[in-house]
């Protein structure tokens, strides 16, 4: 089967396989003339980098590559980017990768002509307005794993390495000009990163669809999200040369990160902090923390999710979707606990206390306090 489309919701997509040829078109539609191609060391040095370098080279866009991030992209990443975006005198940015990539990508274009330190723009109240809109550089976006959506989102997740705590950064001009979503550059990914990323978009669209606030357009993105990646993930684990399951799992990301514009909860409000602190997959930890989140959850969700299961043909309303979660985790390898992840001993208060900080608290369905969070968390540890 073969999907190919172009979309304008929420930006410009250009979706199929082999898109990432149109790579310099989609630069030239920005306005980029001189693109610094942004992504992490792992991509650096792969096949569909080195082509997409290619391609731009042959267009006479130059080749130039920042590579100098880290898993958890931090304040020092960003800074470095935006140095190299200064001395090559670049105009714009292609984002590349996993969201670690696309997040870096996306704040360099962002910080790059703006006077103030990064964590002046942290998503807290209005402080977005602090940033010079007119001075932010076009973004091309180019996911090349299906999980984070960050291609289609107007945030970035930062990393403060000094207290280990991650930040959002957040403007509307973060949404990148054109996106190219090419599930030819996700079928190298290994087993362990389909699975993360793949629970991780499913993570978006179960929040998005429980969360409290008001809106149907995302709440109907996240039911068809989750049934994307109910039908597709478990191709995409078993046969990673599946391209339609890798095209149907990429448009499941995308709809995850439109979706949770509805808001998240408190899957995330956990994984942030346990990611900052001791370094572990994003995806992968969202799926430890969902079974207990959903439980969690339970008396403002059971209703809800009842629907959801109808919608996706499981059986048993909330207790058959929950059933269904753990059987999904268990067959794609992902451990019950954090500490199949090497987190031994974590330091419960100091997770409680980020987690009642981070943004994504307020999007739960059920208020989070610091005696039901230390519960929660103490389920998963």
């Amino acid at each position: 089967m073969s999907i190919k489309a172009n979309w304008s919701y929420p930006t410009a997509i250009r979706f199929g396989a082999g898109r990432i040829s149109e790579i310099a078109d989609a630069c030239k539609v920005a306005g980029i003339n001189k693109p610094l191609l942004v992504t992490d060391r792992g991509l650096a040095n792969m096949a569909i980098t080195t082509k997409t370098l290619d391609l731009l080279e042959a267009a006479g866009l130059g080749r130039a590559m920042f590579s100098e991030v880290d898993p958890n992209p931090n304040e020092k990443n960003a800074a470095a980017g935006v140095k190299a975006y200064r001395d090559g005198g670049h105009d714009g940015v292609v984002a590349f990768g996993g969201g670690s990539g696309l997040d870096l990508g996306k704040l360099v274009a962002f910080l790059a002509g703006q006077t103030r330190p990064l964590w002046d723009f942290e998503d807290i109240g209005d402080w977005w307005t602090r940033a010079d809109a007119s001075a932010i550089a076009p973004i091309v976006a180019v996911p090349t794993t299906a999980g984070t959506g960050s291609e289609v989102g107007r945030a970035s997740i930062i990393t403060n390495s000094e207290t280990a705590e991650k930040k959002i950064i957040f403007h509307p001009k973060f949404l990148p000009t054109v996106v190219i979503c090419d599930p030819q550059l996700t079928v190298g990914m290994p087993k362990m990163i389909t699975a993360g990323t793949g629970l991780d978009a499913f993570a978006h669209c179960v929040e998005a669809y429980c969360s409290p606030h008001y809106h149907p357009m995302s709440q109907g993105i996240a039911l068809e999200g989750m049934r994307l990646v109910k039908e597709y993930l478990p191709r995409a684990y078993a046969d990673g040369t599946d391209i339609e399951a890798r095209a149907h799992m990429m448009s499941a990301a995308t709809m995850g990160a439109t979706a949770f514009q509805k808001g998240l909860g408190a899957i995330h409000a956990l994984s942030h902090p346990i990611g900052a602190m001791y370094h572990t997959h994003h995806g992968t930890t969202n799926a430890i923390c969902m079974p207990a989140v959903l439980q969690f959850n339970r008396p403002a969700i059971t209703d809800l999710m009842g629907h959801a299961a109808n919608y996706l043909g499981i059986a048993g309303g909330f207790d058959g979707f929950c059933d269904y979660v753990d059987t999904l985790n268990d067959s794609l390898g992902i451990p019950r606990k954090l500490s199949g992840l090497g987190v031994e001993n974590p330091d419960i208060d100091r997770i409680v206390a980020g987690a009642l900080l981070d943004p994504s608290t307020g999007g739960n369905p059920v208020e989070m306090t610091r005696e039901n969070t230390t519960k929660l968390l103490l389920e998963i540890v």
